[in-house]
């Protein structure tokens, strides 16, 4: 019985809880979330408005479309539905320190801090699951031709 529990308590299940897509909080935006192992990221899947990483620090990320844009960045398992890592903030083009926590099957609390002390947060709501964890990655294109 002891094993069964074990089992049950460690097994990385708990991170598919949060997978799926997600409206943000003015529903502007949808946020695909995959999950790996007890790792999740989160890219946007759905903009009402389309946009560019016009506000990007690297100054050749500035032309690029801001669908598909990873936003929750290397978020790792902190305990049971809660994970901690970076945000992306595409309005700013400024990362920030984030945890994530699911309040219960539809709602996430995604929070972003500035120093550890000035954060902001907002709740998200599940709009679709997804079955499929660890995404590809995007086919790489075909070397130019010499």
């Amino acid at each position: 019985m002891s094993a069964i529990l074990f089992a049950i308590t460690t097994a990385p299940a708990q991170s598919a809880s949060a997978t799926g897509e997600w409206l943000v909080a003015d529903k502007s935006a949808r946020i695909a979330i995959h999950a790996c192992g007890h790792r999740l990221r989160g890219t946007i899947a759905w903009e009402r408005v389309h946009g560019l990483d016009d506000q990007n620090p690297d100054l050749s990320k500035r032309h690029r479309t801001t669908l598909g844009l990873p936003i929750l960045i290397g978020m790792q398992s902190t305990g049971l539905d809660t994970w901690a890592g970076r945000i992306y903030n595409a309005d700013n083009g400024k990362t920030y320190a984030a945890k994530v926590k699911l309040l219960s099957p539809t709602s996430l609390f995604v929070e972003g801090c500035v120093m550890g002390i000035l954060c902001g947060g907002e709740t998200w709501t599940k709009v679709r699951e997804h079955a499929e964890d660890c995404p590809a990655s995007p086919p790489t294109p075909p070397a130019p031709k010499q």
